[in-house]
């Protein structure tokens, strides 16, 4: 579990909130990566008449070595209140997430069934090709963290705020995550809309195919991204990503909003959510 003393967190990598109506939308940032990666679509969405959550995972947004102190249940955790918090103020959630964050959207997508009105993941990381990941577990033990891979971004002069090393003892969870997510995909029952970049220096085109072939209970559409790498919340076809996630939930929050009153089953004391752009 995450512990230790609380550290200042690096400017630009807050976690933040935006008020809307009864549509909720959960985003959740990547491994080693902050809601930096997430503010210029959760602006949009909120823009457009979303209630919009974004938290900062545990241990990001300080120092890199601060992950080594944290494991996948610590992200999820946060993650998962964030959820429970949206549930309580929004009539419908959606989850959406980038790389590990997009991991951890499925997640709440197996955990919570019914409850989350639909999944969109950019770049979802649920394995590795990389023959070094299997001697991480040992490698860990002997040193804290290696360059890692940020900012991996097609657009010129745009750079996120992420660490600049992986720490493995994290990372070796983020393989736990992948353990757990990827035989319970198809628990999956809300409709999901997943991005892959075709050119992608940090989540390997496997994990697309590892979703598309596991995620059998329910509805998935895929987008490729010609011209962003991984970062691609941040990158070229951004406004792709942003403008097409906004007919996703504008599309199955109306027919969630319909299900719900066919069965009489709409939560009592929220107002109906708003939608405009």
């Amino acid at each position: 579990m995450a512990s230790g003393p609380q550290r200042s967190v690096t400017p630009g990598a807050e976690p933040f909130e935006r008020d809307g109506g009864g549509i909720g939308v959960l985003l959740i940032h990547g491994f080693t990566g902050t809601p930096h990666s997430m503010r210029p679509w959760g602006e949009f969405l909120a823009q457009a008449g979303l209630t919009v959550s974004c938290p900062l995972l545990p241990g990001h947004g300080t120092r890199w070595q601060d992950m080594n102190a944290t494991t996948w249940r610590d992200w999820f955790g946060a993650a998962d209140a964030a959820f429970n918090q949206l549930r309580e103020r929004c009539e419908t959630v959606f989850v959406m997430g980038l790389s590990m964050g997009g991991t951890l959207a499925l997640r709440l997508a197996e955990v919570h069934g019914p409850a989350v009105a639909g999944a969109v993941t950019v770049n979802p990381s649920l394995g590795t090709d990389r023959r070094i990941s299997t001697i991480t577990p040992l490698l860990s033990r002997i040193i804290p963290g290696i360059p890692g891979v940020s900012s991996d971004i097609k657009a010129r002069g745009v750079r996120e705020i992420a660490y600049q090393r992986v720490p493995l003892r994290a990372y070796v969870s983020l393989t736990d995550l992948w353990r757990v997510t990827v035989p319970d995909l198809g628990r999956v029952v809300c409709p999901v809309l997943t991005f892959r970049s075709r050119v992608d220096h940090v989540v390997e085109a496997s994990s697309g195919r590892i979703l598309l072939a596991g995620a059998t209970s329910c509805d998935i559409s895929e987008r490729v991204l010609e011209d962003s790498y991984h970062v691609a919340t941040l990158d070229n076809d951004r406004q792709t990503i942003f403008d097409e996630s906004l007919a996703f939930v504008q599309t199955h929050a109306m027919l969630e909003s319909r299900r719900l009153d066919d069965r009489g089953a709409a939560a009592p004391g929220v107002p109906p959510g708003s939608l405009s752009g």
